[in-house]
Parts: structure tokens; C-alpha cells; sequence
């Protein structure tokens, strides 16, 4: 994933979330998401989009945020810490 798609993923999530009630806040493309958690190591790049919710789960408990499988902004703003953080390990070679 490029920088410039992550930045969409989270500004188009961080935009619902300034421009709509906070119950109302729209959640983050499906596509985007599963391309971070794919960048990270969650899921497999090819996986469908219907594996996102499961592992977004799964990616919410290890991070300490609510569990309800939707990509809001807290969510998508740790996806993107992670996949900023794994390419930093991965440009040490500290990654696979």
C-alpha cells in the first residue's frame, strides 16, 4: 500500500468523523483496511473483503481499542500506525 492510499484511508475516515455526528461517522473503505491489515501481516493480500471484519476484530483487541469490527477513525488511525511502523521494521530489515 502506498503512502498516498493509507493518507486517503485515513482522511476520508477523519473527514466523516470532523463533518458528522460522532454516532454518525462513516467507517473507512473495506479495500483500504484490508490493505493495511494485509500490510501488517493480519491477513493475506488476496483475501476477500468479507475477512476484514473478523480480523479487524482481531486487530482491535491486540490494540487495546473497542471490539466492534468497524473501521473508524481510532481504528483506521492505529491500522495506519502499524503499517507505518512495519514498513520502518521491514526498511531495517528487521521484518519479513
Amino acid at each position: 500500500m502506498t503512502v498516498r492510499r493509507t493518507l486517503q484511508a485515513v482522511g476520508a475516515a477523519l473527514a466523516g468523523a470532523v463533518s458528522a455526528p460522532k454516532a454518525a461517522a462513516p467507517p473507512a473503505d473495506p479495500r483500504e483496511v484490508r490493505d493495511l491489515l494485509a500490510e501488517i501481516g493480519l491477513l493475506h493480500p488476496r483475501s476477500p473483503v468479507s475477512d476484514v471484519p473478523l480480523t479487524l476484530c482481531r486487530f482491535q483487541a491486540r490494540a487495546g481499542l473497542t471490539i466492534d469490527g468497524v473501521a473508524g477513525p481510532r481504528t483506521v488511525q492505529a491500522l495506519t500506525r502499524a503499517a507505518r511502523e512495519t514498513r520502518h521494521m521491514r526498511s531495517l530489515g528487521l521484518a519479513a
